[in-house]
């Protein structure tokens, strides 16, 4: 099922625990990209001929697939783009062409990626705007308190916060969020890169404005994106690239544009990576189901406890495992460097992540240069999670 879990790393079976960064793909998904390489490779929408037709279907299909994947209104409301960044930039620059001026405010939760803070830092510095910070507490959960004092009435045009934090783990109250922002009139963008992964998503029940999330971390193929856009917007918002595919007339006049969401889809689409979507949900769908669920709460669970009850470790965002901590476990230990003890551990045959996690204000807010990350997917086992502490454990000590 994922070919890449049959490795051996310095004669050691492979123990991946990097899934916040990129998951692994299982066969269904490689071969649908094989698939559209050398059956259907040919580009989309243009063309008259079968193969484009084909292919055409098979990116179509996949768009209806993800929307009902995450319970969309519409297919209309969904936009591909290359993953959870190129979305956030798309809504930073046509949002803030449409909706941003001089004095304005960008709210962002103190947690969130760098990929949902330079983007809006570089509109502000265009429109002469400022961003505005929801901070976090010692526990790693958002001042949710602070919220209603920080939106300032006609001013706070968008809040932008993760549905779970990639260094965190924790899963933020989204739908309380929403509530407050929209009752002060802020739409809010949810960074949904980790959240789509380790929760069941309907952007209509979540009521959010904005949604994104990438493929690559879903199983499907590297270089793909969704970026859904509520009713209320997709029609407001303006294009964001301009080229072919996008238009509906051009002349040396002027240009009208296709309507939502081709116009937000300028130039040649990844039209091999998108369609592999498709079995990458089927895929997260069956890992969901009650069993595999069960059992990879009990493998968080295990984990957690383990971390918080060595003295050595520092585990950062605690919570509820199954619940609302998930399988993102971001630590440091007293004397031994982060980056010392994922090359320990690469030595034992397991894949971690160090450093800062592109979530630099986080780590200040810590008062730490980086941490460890071991994330757990749903296919991790509880023989994995067992060898990855007692490892760990031996790398602390050859360290201290």
């Amino acid at each position: 099922m994922l070919p890449q879990l049959s490795q051996t790393v310095y004669g050691k079976p492979l123990v991946y625990l990097d899934n916040a960064a990129t998951s692994l793909r299982p066969k269904t998904v490689t071969q649908k990209w094989v698939e559209m390489s050398e059956i259907k490779n040919a580009n989309i929408h243009r063309a008259v001929h079968a193969m484009a037709s084909m292919a055409t279907d098979e990116y179509e299909g996949t768009r209806q697939a993800v929307a009902d994947f995450i319970g969309a209104q519409s297919a209309e409301n969904v936009i591909f783009t290359s993953g959870t960044t190129a979305a956030i930039n798309l809504l930073a620059y046509s949002f803030g062409e449409l909706c941003i001026r001089e004095g304005d405010e960008v709210l962002i939760a103190e947690s969130e990626h760098h990929s949902d803070i330079v983007p809006w830092q570089l509109l502000c510095e265009r429109k002469k705007a400022r961003i505005k910070v929801l901070p976090v507490l010692d526990d790693g959960r958002l001042d949710i308190e602070a919220l209603p004092s920080l939106i300032t009435p006609g001013k706070t045009k968008i809040a932008c916060v993760a549905q779970i934090s990639n260094v965190l783990g924790l899963v933020n109250p989204i739908d309380e969020i929403v509530r407050i922002c929209h009752d002060r009139g802020c739409p809010v963008l949810v960074d949904g890169a980790q959240g789509i992964v380790h929760n069941t998503v309907n952007v209509n029940e979540l009521a959010c404005d904005f949604y994104a999330f990438s493929g690559h971390k879903l199983y499907a193929a590297p270089g793909t994106g969704v970026f859904y856009v509520s009713p209320d917007w997709i029609h407001k918002l303006p294009p964001y690239m301009g080229g072919g595919e996008m238009i509906q007339t051009v002349s040396w006049e002027r240009t009208s544009f296709a309507e939502p969401p081709h116009r937000f889809e300028a130039g040649t689409q990844n039209f091999a990576g998108v369609p592999t979507l498709k079995p990458a949900m089927e895929f997260a769908a069956m890992m969901r189901d009650r069993e595999t669920e069960l059992e990879h709460n009990a493998v968080i669970r295990f984990v957690n406890d383990m971390l918080v009850a060595d003295r050595r470790i520092t585990l950062y965002g605690r919570g509820v495992p199954g619940k609302d901590k998930t399988g993102i476990f971001s630590f440091s230990v007293q004397g031994a460097h982060h980056e010392d003890l994922a090359l320990l551990l690469d030595k034992m045959g397991i894949a971690v992540r160090s450093g800062q996690m592109c979530a630099e204000p986080l780590m200040g807010r810590f008062g730490i240069t980086g941490m460890v990350r071991a994330s757990f997917a749903p296919y991790n086992t509880m023989q994995e999670a067992e060898y990855f502490i007692e490892s760990l454990r031996k790398a602390i000590s050859m360290l201290q």
